[in-house]
């Protein structure tokens, strides 16, 4: 019996073996050896303290005792392992799951800030103060990417977060004042947030103004609107304009003594957990609602949502609306958290990280958030770093998220891609 062969059908053409881009393990491998090198074999010999809870805790943790150079060493080749893993599952024409990325990240940051900790001169840092200032600077950003989620997501790019959240700000500010309570204030900064996405949304749906250019027009219109109503009516009257004093915390017994946890979920106040609350409702209405999937319909396929009954542009308008009150309320944590006043410009361009922030979670509202975490650790890191006084330059620090922001927008952590329509007007017919 003669072997035979199966020849490939004429005019077939064999299609080409799958292999996932290299850039992931490339990507891991590169920083998994700068960790080994600069953070372990030419790291800090100190030991550096990492405190765990704080004096006043219901639970009492043993701080971290951790030499600088062998920890630097033992993380570098943990990351070396991940990197490897990563690697030879592209060998084998497999993708890098998702949770190794972010293991990665969680691992690299921790060593970094082991090695920063352990060179400096007071080696010792309170994780829970810096996890919980993390997130208290975070508020805004998150806020922010989400109204950006809420706005891309229906197919409207959000250029204006910037906007919003200082006229939130401002708005804040003066309503607080003027009625002798916070709480008005932060529902006036909603409002406020949602009066500039109305602007918004009017020139780029109704009469399709390219929407980049209407959001940074908007963004500028409002510095200058808010910068001249600060000189001209709130530094002269600063007792009548522009003391509104702060939203209370409201810490819940018991459990805000949970270390590193409690601070973080549990002391918050009403703008922090109304956060937390904007965070699930936002992600459970886009993935698990009917209006959720009418939402992304538009955004996707507005052709094709409008031939199904939905009206694209009046669901276009509604969620900008929306994106621009929550947008807001971030504004507002500016005036009636952080300080107790509004400055110039006080919202110092967060409106453009969080929208960074929105790219890098991709479009989710979960990943939004865990951008602006990011954010904010960087933020908060930067103030720290005077403080135990390290030699490393604050403005490295303050680089580092724009720099990880980078690698995600380059593909680098995997694609990002946007709702198909974002950004693209619809006229029906």
């Amino acid at each position: 019996m003669s072997a035979t062969t199966t020849a490939p059908k004429s005019g077939s053409t064999a299609l080409p073996a799958f292999r996932p881009s290299m850039k992931v393990p490339l990507s891991l491998g590169i920083l998994a050896l700068i960790a080994l090198v600069f953070f372990g074999f030419l790291g800090p010999d100190q030991t550096a303290e990492m405190k765990i809870s704080d004096a006043g805790d219901a639970v009492a943790v043993p701080a971290l005792m951790i030499p600088g150079q062998v920890g630097g060493v033992v993380f570098g080749i943990l990351l070396l392992a991940m990197a490897a893993y990563s690697i030879y599952l592209w060998t084998q024409g497999e993708r890098s799951p998702k949770w190794l990325p972010i293991a990665f990240a969680v691992v690299f940051v921790f060593a970094l800030l082991v090695w920063i900790v352990a060179g400096a001169r007071q080696p010792s840092i309170s994780l829970a103060g810096l996890v919980a200032g993390s997130v208290t600077l975070a508020v805004p950003l998150v806020f922010g990417s989400l109204s950006g989620v809420l706005c891309e997501r229906v197919g409207v790019v959000n250029i204006a977060i910037e906007g919003q959240l200082l006229g939130g700000a401002f708005t804040a500010a003066l309503v607080a004042t003027m009625t002798g309570s916070p709480y008005i204030g932060l529902i006036a900064a909603a409002a406020a947030g949602a009066a500039v996405s109305m602007v918004l949304a009017v020139f780029s749906i109704k009469y399709l103004v390219n929407q980049i250019i209407v959001g940074v027009v908007l963004n500028v219109l409002v510095s200058g609107l808010t910068g001249f109503l600060y000189g001209t009516l709130m530094v002269p009257n600063k007792e009548q304009f522009n003391t509104p004093g702060r939203l209370d915390i409201l810490p819940i017994p018991l459990l805000s003594d949970i270390p590193i946890i409690g601070p973080i979920l549990f002391e918050q106040s009403i703008a922090g957990y109304l956060m937390y609350i904007a965070v699930a409702v936002v992600w459970f209405g886009l993935f698990k609602t009917r209006w959720g999937l009418r939402v992304r319909a538009v955004g996707e396929h507005p052709q094709a949502a409008d031939t199904l009954g939905i009206n694209v542009n009046a669901t276009r308008f509604w969620n900008v609306t929306l994106g621009g009150a929550i947008a807001g309320i971030g504004g507002a944590v500016f005036t009636l958290v952080t300080i107790d006043s509004f400055t110039k410009d006080i919202s110092g361009g967060r409106g453009f990280i969080a929208l960074a922030a929105l790219i890098f979670g991709r479009w989710n509202p979960i990943g939004a958030f865990l951008a602006s975490l990011l954010f904010g650790f960087a933020y908060n890191l930067q103030s720290i770093l005077g403080i135990i006084g390290t030699p490393v330059p604050s403005q490295f620090m303050a680089m580092l998220p724009y720099v990880v922001t980078i690698f995600a927008v380059a593909g680098l952590v995997g694609k990002s891609r946007p709702p198909a329509a974002s950004g693209i007007p619809y006229v029906k017919g």
